[in-house]
């Protein structure tokens, strides 16, 4: 059968439509796989520790006098406030670690006698961790001084100095999370592409080694830790 020239355009059109069709059809396949592979991904954590030692050491020292009448009072909490003085004097510390930060006095009646309690509390502050420590422990001292210390009075120590181990911790922290996706992608004969998406959590600082009470805040020797949230892209 003889195709005239309309015939022979016609079908040479349909062929190219029916072309472009296949190759259409193949361009979307193969981009929808592409896209459905980009979209595989896997979430894990990562830890980052790291000990520390305090560089601060505060200590809030209170301690009080009580008696009958005000004058006696206040000369023996004067007396207390310097041996308390001589004491972190003979240690080593420079005058102005050791500062006032408030007084209170309290009168009533005790059987019909007027009885007055001076409290004074002070504060210590050091960058001086070695020497705080030896501070607390001979502080049996201000005993034989004459002064009391009330409760609640207590060497506090914080590390101070986060944002210097920041970024090495954020770094080691995302070296965990990506140890963790290759295991998973090992485990499911997959490879591990980039970073989809990631948070970092809190810092937290505690006790090393769980010592200390009250958080932990009673001993200079901290642990800093991170845990960061990673989604990586599986390939």
């Amino acid at each position: 059968m003889m195709l005239d020239g309309r015939d022979k355009v016609f079908l040479g059109a349909a062929a190219l439509l029916a072309l472009g069709v296949v190759s259409g059809g193949y361009l979307l396949g193969d981009g929808l796989k592409r896209a459905k592979a980009a979209d595989r991904s896997v979430t894990v954590r990562g830890l980052a520790e790291k000990d520390v030692t305090a560089d601060l050491a505060t200590w809030s020292i209170s301690y009080s006098a009580t008696g009958f009448d005000l004058p006696s009072v206040r000369t023996e909490i004067d007396n207390n406030t310097r041996e308390l003085q001589a004491y972190f004097k003979s240690l080593g510390f420079r005058p102005d670690d050791l500062k006032p930060v408030g007084a209170g006095v309290n009168q009533y009646l005790n059987n019909g006698v007027n009885t007055i309690t001076i409290t004074q509390r002070m504060l210590l502050r050091t960058t001086d961790i070695a020497r705080a420590q030896k501070a607390v422990a001979q502080q049996f001292d201000l005993v034989r001084r004459g002064v009391t210390l009330q409760e609640g009075s207590g060497m506090r120590y914080s590390f101070t100095r986060l944002n210097d181990v920041k970024p090495q911790m954020v770094a080691a922290a995302t070296r965990d999370a990506r140890a963790a996706a290759e295991q998973f992608a090992q485990d499911s004969g997959a490879g591990v592409g980039g970073i989809k998406s990631a948070t970092q959590g809190y810092f937290s600082i505690d006790a090393r080694d769980g010592e200390g009470g009250d958080g932990g805040s009673d001993t200079p020797y901290k642990k800093v830790r991170v845990v960061t949230t990673v989604d990586f892209y599986l390939k």
